[in-house]
This record gives C-alpha cells, structure tokens and sequence, in this order.
C-alpha cells in the first residue's frame, strides 16, 4: 500500500532472508548483533526512513518498514552485516503491502517458523519493535501492525494447539539428546552460552534429563550464574571451557560469536562426544567431524527431524490461518480509512483553492459581489463533493489504490518529488531488482 507522506511516497516492505532458502552459514554472514542492528537503525533514521523492525534470529534476518524502494532496505542489512547485495540476490526476498503484511502474520504466529509453532519469535519482535520505537521509527501503520499480529499470536496459542509438544529449537536439540545418548541423566553436559536459546535449552535439559551433571560456561560469568542459582547448577569461568570440554559427553554451543570457538584442536580428545550448535553463524568448525566418535548436530538438522507431534501440529494450521485473516481483515479496514484520508484532504484543499481563485476573480468583475453568500455556498458545495469521493471511498467494492490514482490525476493532487528508479538503481549499485 502507499503510505504518502508530504514528502515522497513510500511502500511497506518486508526484505530479508531465512532458513527457507538460506543456510545456516549464509545467515550468519547476514546475521545482525545488539550493536549492528542499533547502528542500523540510526542510519536508517539519518537516511529519512520513518518507520522500520529489524530482526535478526538463528532463522532469518529480516526487515519491515517504509521506503521508496526496497533496495534501501536491503542496502541497510548489507553494509551492517558481512553479507554481500549478490549474495542476498541468491537467497532473500522481497515482498511488498499486502504480501508484506501477510509475511509479517505468518512468522509472528509461528506458521513460518523452521520448527511449526515456534513462539519463540514474537517474544524477539516485540524486542525489535520496542528499540525502534525508542528511536522514534514506529508510525501509526506499524505501530498498529505489530499489535495486530501480537494479538494474533496470542489468539492462535490460546485457541488452537498448534504449539502443542515442541515449540522451540532449544526444546527439539534436548529431544534429540534424550533419543541418542544412552543413560542421559548420567552424563556430563556443558552448555556455552547463556542467551536466549541457550537458557530454554538450559531448563529444558534440566526439566526432562534430571541430570545434575550440567556445567555453564558464558563469556560474562555473571548471566552464567544467574541461570545457575536459578537451576542449582554448576558455573565455570570462560577460561576453563578447554578443561571443562574435555570432561564432557554432551555439548550445546549457543553462543553469539562471529567466528567458531570450538574445533578439533582445542577439543584434543579421545572419547565420543556429541555436540549440538544452535548459534548463528554457527560456532562450532566442521572439523570437530574429523575425530573420531565426535558427532555434530547444528540447528538446521533438528528442524528437518519428524515426528508425531509435528503431523498433528500441521492439522491445525487451518484454524490458525482462519484467525489471521480475521484479525488482518479487521487491520485492513482501519488501514484504508486512513489511507484515503490525505487524499480528501488533499482534495478538498484543492477545491478551496479553485473556490479562492474564482470567488477573487468575480469580486473584481461585479460591483454588487455577496462576498459572505458565495462564501457559504461555496462551502456547502465543496462538502458535498468531498463527501461523495469519500463515500466511494469507503465501500468495499471500490479498488481504493486505482481510486486514490485518479482522484490525484484528474484533480492534480499528489506529490512530485522525483525518484531515483529502478534502472538508476541497477545502474549504481550493479544489482538486478526486477
């Protein structure tokens, strides 16, 4: 939809990348830290883009927000990431007003997760949705759209069960312990990385393993021993995590490093060991697999397991798609109430103006000129047509965008401003966008 300023007209996108046709390496080259996505979002601001989510999680980094053209989203992920714009041609997208909208329900309420139901992502837009608009980046649409999808979200867990059994990748990686290493409760388990994922994982062993065995390690000790004296656990300082990987049978990896922090090299071992990366980029180098009895398992693996609770998961994906076209029907209508309004007002600017310019003309021309009745006539007829456009306007039947073109074609109402196109755009950055 066009969301018209009186500056220049923008579109709602919605660009970025995921697990759908990214892998995990290539999402973390594109993936955005707390200080990235705060730079972002202050660029964004000094580039005079009003309104803009960014998120960034293991599964997909994303943007929602306004702009002229979609590349000045995607330039924004690019320059603040180590992605390149040809390798976002490769694997991301792009969709536009109702596509955007339709995206933004579908991963809010857990139905374009990588594990089906996970509602782990509204929690991480809502985050998102709250540093912008501490910034100043939230306008009346998008503050409106997030809370439609929040409600959505809570709707859809609330009525339907399709977040029955495993919600969650943290959830799915202890499943998948539990189903492959013997006598679990026994072992030794180091987890490295406390942040989000890393603390469900955390309470999720301890919750469905009973093992007492489990060893913290987190760059800054002190969240480490928060989660410990929250579980009775064991904490252990960052520079131990050679030691502390020697004794271990069982390793999750959910740090939020750049670059791996564990290889064959530091592991130096002799026994087997099954370790478990749900960090991205992904933390833990592919030659861990050269030694002998080591076993790697990164998120993506766990995402493609099935199992019962999926398939019945997936019957209740009609009943949670019903509920968002409810809450997006009622989204849209508030929406288009607003979107023809600047037009009205427009219009009805521009006919006080042609008013003006006759009532002057005939005050000139006649000696006995009733400035005050054809002030007020005047008026009565303005309102009159301003109400007529606005009731077309507001039936359902109208196409309100080819509405809103002619009224601003026909009246030459509307903004011109020129734009940089799509060719020039081509052209400067060497990037195909058709």
């Amino acid at each position: 939809m066009e969301h018209n300023n009186l500056l220049r007209p923008q579109y709602f996108y919605a660009v970025g990348l995921s697990y759908k046709k990214a892998d995990a390496a290539t999402r973390g080259k594109f993936s955005l830290n707390a200080q990235a996505k705060t730079t972002l979002l202050q660029q964004a601001k000094n580039e005079n883009i009003e309104s803009i989510i960014v998120t960034s999680t293991c599964n997909r980094t994303e943007i929602y927000g306004f702009a002229e053209h979609p590349f000045q989203l995607i330039k924004l992920i690019c320059e603040n990431s180590f992605g390149s714009v040809e390798e976002f041609q490769e694997v991301g997208f792009v969709y536009k007003s109702q596509e955007a909208i339709a995206h933004l329900f579908r991963v809010a309420t857990g139905l374009d997760s990588q594990i089906l139901g996970d509602f782990e992502i509204i929690s991480q837009l809502k985050t998102s949705f709250y540093e912008s608009k501490s910034l100043g980046l939230i306008n009346t649409f998008l503050d409106r759209l997030v809370n439609s999808v929040i409600q959505a979200s809570k709707k859809i867990k609330n009525e339907t069960e399709i977040s029955s059994g495993a919600t969650s990748v943290s959830f799915a990686s202890v499943q998948y312990i539990i189903k492959n290493v013997e006598n679990i409760g026994n072992k030794n388990i180091l987890l490295f990385g406390t942040g989000k994922i890393g603390r469900n994982t955390c309470e999720n062993l301890v919750k469905h393993t009973k093992n007492e065995q489990i060893t913290l390690i987190n760059r800054t000790k002190n969240k480490a021993e928060k989660l410990a004296g929250k579980l009775n656990l064991i904490v252990r300082d960052y520079a131990d995590l050679h030691l502390e990987l020697q004794k271990a049978d069982v390793v999750v990896v959910a740090t939020g490093a750049q670059n791996p922090t564990i290889d064959k090299a530091i592991l130096n071992l002799k026994k087997p060991m099954l370790i478990l990366d749900l960090s991205i980029p992904k933390n833990v180098h592919e030659n861990v697999t050269d030694l002998e009895g080591v076993t790697l398992i990164h998120m993506d693996n766990l995402s493609q397991m099935t199992d019962d609770t999926l398939e019945r998961r997936k019957q209740h994906i009609p009943a949670a798609e019903a509920i968002i076209e409810d809450i997006k029907l009622e989204f849209n209508t508030w929406m288009n109430g607003r979107k023809y309004a600047p037009t009205i007002h427009a219009l009805k600017a521009k006919l006080n103006d042609i008013k003006d310019n006759e009532l002057n003309f005939q005050r000139k021309k006649l000696a006995n000129f009733d400035e005050e009745q054809a002030e007020l006539i005047s008026k009565r007829i303005i309102q009159k047509i301003t109400n007529h456009f606005a009731s077309h306007l507001k039936d359902e039947n109208t196409s309100i965008d080819e509405s809103i073109d002619w009224i601003e074609k026909v009246f030459q109402i509307g903004f011109k401003t020129p734009k940089i196109t799509s060719t020039e755009l081509e052209e400067k950055y060497k990037i195909n966008l058709s």
